[in-house]
Parts: C-alpha cells; sequence; structure tokens
C-alpha cells in the first residue's frame, strides 16, 4: 500500500527545487551586467524511487516515484572558447601597444608638416642659400642664427620627448608587474577558498567567475596558459610556472619580466612593452642620432675652389688619400667631417678661421646638438669666405665679400653623407626614409591591431552565446518556474484537504 504523506513529500521537494531555480533566476538577472559573470543553470533530476510497502513485496506494479530534486547549481562555461579568448587575448595586448607606440612616434616626429624637423631642415638650408648673396651682411648672419636655433630646438625637443616616450613605457612595464604579482596572489588564494568551499559539496561558481575574470585580465598582459588540478589552476608563462594551487611561485617585478622577454614571455601588453621601448623607440632614437652625427661631422666629398686658402695646421685629403694644405691650385675634391669640418675651413668677419659650428655630446647628439655659444653672441664668427690676403700693413685679413665656404654649406642639402659602413645619402633622404619606416610599421601595427580586435570580439561574441546571461531567456525560466511551483503548492493543498477529511471526516458514522 502507498504511504499516506507521500504526495505532500512529494510536493514539498518539488516546492524546494522550483525555489532554487527561481532564486538562480533571479541571482542571473542581477548580475547580467557583472563583468565576467557566468549564467548558471539548476540541473533537476528525479528523485529515487521507492518500492511500495507491503508485508513481503508489493503488489502494485512499479515504483512510487519521489518527485524531483536539484543535484547542483553549476555554470554554463565551455572550455573551448575559454582556450581561445586567451589565446587570441595576449596577441591584442601585444599589438595595441605597439600601435598606440607607433602612434605616439607619428605626433612626435610630426611628419609631413609645416612644422616638423623637415622644415626646420629646409629654413636652416635656405638661410645659407640667403647668406650666399651678401655674406658680410648681419642681417643675413643673423637670419642664419636664427634658422640654426630652431633647427637645433627643434631637433632637440623630438629627441627629449622620444626620450619621456621611452622612460614612460619604462613606468608603464613597472606599474604591469605590481599588477600581474597582484593577480597571481589573488589567483592562488581564490584556488584555496574554491577548493576549501567545494571541498565541503558546495559549489564555488561566484568564486569561479572571479577566478577567470583574473585570468582573462592576466592574459592580456602576459602569455599565460592554464591548467586545472584538483588543487586549483596552475598558472604557466611559458616553462615558467607562476601559481601552483595555493602558492604563488614567483614574485613578479620589471627585472623578472625583461629577463623573460623574447624566452618565457612572447607576447600580451608587457611584451609590447619591452618591443616597443627597446626596438622601436630607441631605433629612431639612434636614427636622429646618426643623422645629426653626419651632418654636423660625418665625412662628405666636396669641391673646393681654386685659390681656397686651407687654415694652417689644417691638412685636407681626398678619397685616395691625397694630402692638402696651404692655397689649393686648382679646383679639388676632398672629404671633410660633416658641417663642422666645412664651416672650420672657412673665415670669419673678424679675420680668425671657422669655429665648430655645432657642439654636441656624443652618444647623445639630437638631445645635447647646440649652437656654438661664441657663434649665437658674435654672428660675425659665421665663416662664409675661404680667402685672405695680406695689407699694406702686412697684416693677414679676411676677403670679407667671399662667399665660397657659404655656398659649400648651402650645398651640403643635397650631397650624400656617410651614415654608417655602406650607407650614404642626403641629410633629406635620410629624414625620409626614418618618417617612411614609421608610416609603414604605424599602418602595419594597425592593421594587425584590427584583425586582432575582429578575433577577440568574435570569440568573446561566442562566449557570451554560451555563458553570458540573456533577459529573455531568464524571464521566460522564470515564469516557468513560478508556473510549476504555483502548480506544486496547489498539489500540496489538495493532499492537504484529503488528509483532513481522512483524519477528520471518515469514521464517524453512528457516533
Amino acid at each position: 500500500m502507498r504511504s499516506t504523506f507521500t504526495g505532500i513529500e512529494i510536493a514539498k521537494r518539488s516546492l524546494f527545487t522550483h525555489q532554487a531555480a527561481l532564486t538562480t533566476t533571479g541571482h542571473n538577472i542581477a548580475n547580467s551586467n557583472t563583468k565576467g559573470y557566468t549564467r548558471q543553470v539548476v540541473n533537476f533530476s528525479a528523485s529515487r524511487p521507492l518500492e511500495a510497502i507491503g508485508l513481503m513485496r508489493s503488489t502494485i506494479p512499479g515504483q512510487n516515484g519521489q518527485g524531483v530534486e536539484f543535484t547542483s547549481i553549476e555554470r554554463i562555461r565551455e572550455k573551448f572558447l575559454d582556450d581561445q579568448f586567451l589565446n587570441e587575448n595576449k596577441s591584442l595586448g601585444q599589438w595595441t601597444i605597439r600601435s598606440d607606440t607607433l602612434e605616439k612616434l607619428e605626433k612626435i616626429v610630426n611628419e609631413p608638416s609645416d612644422t616638423g624637423i623637415r622644415q626646420t631642415i629646409e629654413g636652416f638650408w635656405n638661410a645659407w642659400q640667403e647668406l650666399t648673396k651678401y655674406p658680410d651682411s648681419r642681417t643675413n648672419r643673423v637670419l642664419v642664427k636664427e634658422r640654426t636655433i630652431a633647427l637645433t630646438d627643434s631637433i632637440n625637443h623630438t629627441a627629449v620627448q622620444l626620450k619621456e616616450l621611452r622612460n614612460d613605457l619604462t613606468s608603464n612595464i613597472e606599474v604591469r608587474a605590481r599588477q600581474i604579482d597582484n593577480i597571481l596572489g589573488n589567483v592562488a588564494k581564490l584556488n584555496n577558498e574554491i577548493f576549501r568551499v567545494e571541498g565541503l559539496g558546495n559549489d564555488a561558481n561566484d568564486l569561479r567567475d572571479q577566478r577567470d575574470l583574473l585570468v582573462d585580465e592576466l592574459s592580456g598582459y602576459i602569455n599565460v596558459s592554464v591548467t586545472e588540478t584538483e588543487q586549483g589552476y596552475t598558472l604557466n608563462m611559458g616553462s615558467t610556472t607562476l601559481v601552483d594551487g595555493n602558492e604563488k611561485s614567483v614574485d613578479v617585478d620589471r627585472a623578472f619580466l625583461e629577463s623573460a622577454f623574447g624566452g618565457e614571455m612572447n607576447s600580451g601588453e608587457v611584451y609590447g612593452m619591452i618591443f616597443s621601448r627597446d626596438q622601436l623607440v630607441t631605433s629612431y632614437m639612434e636614427d636622429l642620432n646618426v643623422m645629426v652625427r653626419a651632418m654636423v661631422q660625418g665625412e662628405v666629398e666636396i669641391t673646393l675652389p681654386a685659390g681656397t686658402m686651407i687654415p694652417d695646421g689644417v691638412t685636407l685629403t681626398d678619397k685616395d688619400g691625397t694630402e692638402y694644405t696651404g692655397t689649393l691650385a686648382a679646383d679639388t675634391n676632398v672629404i671633410v667631417n660633416g658641417l663642422n669640418g666645412l664651416h672650420q675651413l672657412g673665415y670669419t668677419l673678424n679675420d680668425t678661421p671657422g669655429q665648430p659650428y655645432f657642439l654636441m655630446t656624443a652618444g647623445a647628439e639630437a638631445e645635447t646638438l647646440k649652437m656654438n655659444p661664441d657663434i649665437v653672441e658674435n654672428v660675425f664668427l659665421i665663416a662664409a669666405s675661404n680667402r685672405t690676403f695680406v695689407d699694406e700693413n702686412g697684416e693677414t685679413k679676411v676677403v670679407k665679400g667671399s662667399n665660397e665656404i657659404a655656398l659649400l654649406i648651402a650645398g651640403l642639402k643635397n650631397k650624400k653623407f656617410e651614415y654608417q659602413e655602406g650607407q650614404t645619402g642626403s641629410i633629406d633622404d635620410f629624414f625620409r626614409s626614418i618618417i617612411g619606416e614609421l608610416g609603414v610599421q604605424g599602418q602595419e601595427a594597425h592593421r594587425q591591431l584590427m584583425n586582432q580586435t575582429a578575433l577577440v570580439e568574435h570569440v568573446e561574441s561566442r562566449r557570451q552565446s554560451v555563458s553570458g546571461v540573456s533577459l529573455d531567456e531568464e524571464m521566460s525560466n522564470m515564469i516557468k518556474y513560478q508556473h510549476a511551483y504555483n502548480a506544486a503548492a496547489r498539489a500540496m493543498t489538495s493532499c492537504d484537504e484529503i488528509l483532513d477529511k481522512v483524519i477528520n471526516g471518515m469514521g464517524v458514522v453512528g457516533r
């Protein structure tokens, strides 16, 4: 025979189970906008049936069903999509930084424009060209001075900005190192807490969401791989273990990340920062230094006209090694050391040989380049003449109307300087090559960034279609569970009325 109270027990289990489903649905709706939250579902299962009670065995066919119960509340998550997201997100982090750095480099160089370095170089050569018209004019000499100062200021400013960008990247690496170390510590703590909660038979769904969100964030910083064990997540960067269970295996700082660059660390934002600092920014800083070094003191071949008087103590050579001193009898091709070397071949309005026109510090040429302070104070020290004569008093005087050195300096605009072994070209050509390379690199980084962004968004969209909360779906579930709850409550009421009739209304006939 069946138990009298079976119906109440079945209704009670249905009430409890659908109440749990309604609560979980409400939890999903409440967290529909929570970053990293994963949709949760209640798993229903039919309760274990019982055979009807009898003295020896039941005479009723089948077993008595015992209603429903929920076995677990689990997250709807697909590991395959999680792994895809980690793999694509690390590349996105790298290209985001590289694209951003190259964009900043383009702003610093500011070419092509009317205010960049190329324009100041053009103005510098034009000022020397004007000086050739009236080499003894103070006005033209002041123009040369001002154009030179504008050139050095422009180059100095660009070099300082490049240096600051490099320093900013170093500071950002330190910030990321602290963030990564903090994330690793939190993952280890969550591993321990999840192990404790689930060891008691509970579902640590929200804690797992927090842990996965941290891993997602970490994947944007460095290339991280995840392995789940009984103790929790094991995080690795290449072959280096970062977190093992509830233990953080390494202390992450800037030195650790820089030592892992190109080896264990091969992608992510930090990789992009170190690459941008050490290869992109440093490369353009060196290119600017090379250009300045070549213009100021790089070897260049020029033709000195006949009658040029080489200052005392100066010896020139041609490309074959032939030496020249004194007064040249014919037009002669010689090698001089950049604009400084050419300026020192000339003579000033003060009847003295020319001084070095530029001053700079080796290794930081662009940042320290400046016009000789003595020439800044006295523009008559600009050397434009290549001839001297002896006056009636036997004193050596400069032919002030001579403009040969000024012409040669103005002509350096189109001369080929030697920048590195086997690499020659005009200053304008070299600077154009820098700008061209920067433009191509910027376009490539932007293209890669757009492609990687599309990939990450695609994977994230697929992941959200599985794990994200759909309010329409949750509202449908809520209605479904609410009707089931109401029906179970009605069933319990019916059982209560039946029992009331059995207990209070039966067996009273004839009383």
